[in-house]
């Protein structure tokens, strides 16, 4: 534990870059086309048609939002515990999904719809990189000091010698 301390602020700066960049790819994408966005949340049936909209069109924007905020390091812990809840929603959604027997792509990246190929395996992948994305953004939560984070412009030098 005494490594990965000394090490952390390195590697949470690369967990930061990863899960954020990962967060704007996804909504970048989505963005360009909030009708597949909400195609995509509606596959799941798993929401009330009448938020169904909101959902496919605020979705992306606070992919985004979450995935900025990562990268710049600002509210660490909040911004990370908010990436865990998303991605914990997002493999119960696609876990359901697979164990109802619908055959869709999840639109994790943009598009969604009907599967193509071996669904099961796109959703096998689907969740594992989804549980690996929820294991660094709990790490985030945890041990939320980083290199060249916003966090550390905002509490003095003293309380954290993690800030360069």
């Amino acid at each position: 534990m005494t490594r990965l301390r000394a090490w952390w602020p390195w590697l949470g700066l690369f967990a930061r870059l990863v899960v954020g960049t990962v967060w704007i790819v996804a909504g970048e994408l989505k963005v360009r086309d909030l009708e597949a966005s909400t195609r995509a949340v509606r596959n799941f049936r798993v929401l009330p048609e009448a938020i169904v909209p909101f959902v496919g069109h605020l979705l992306p924007l606070l992919e985004i939002t979450v995935g900025a905020l990562l990268i710049v390091g600002f509210a660490v812990p909040a911004i990370a515990a908010i990436s865990a809840l998303m991605q914990l929603a997002f493999i119960i959604g696609i876990a359901q999904a697979w164990a109802r027997g619908f055959q869709l792509d999840c639109g994790c990246f943009g598009g969604g719809g009907a599967a193509t190929g071996n669904a099961a395996r796109g959703y096998l992948l689907d969740i594992a990189r989804d549980t690996g994305l929820l294991a660094l953004s709990v790490l985030l939560v945890v041990l939320p000091r980083t290199r060249w984070a916003a966090d550390t412009l905002i509490w003095s030098p003293r309380e954290s010698n993690h800030g360069e």
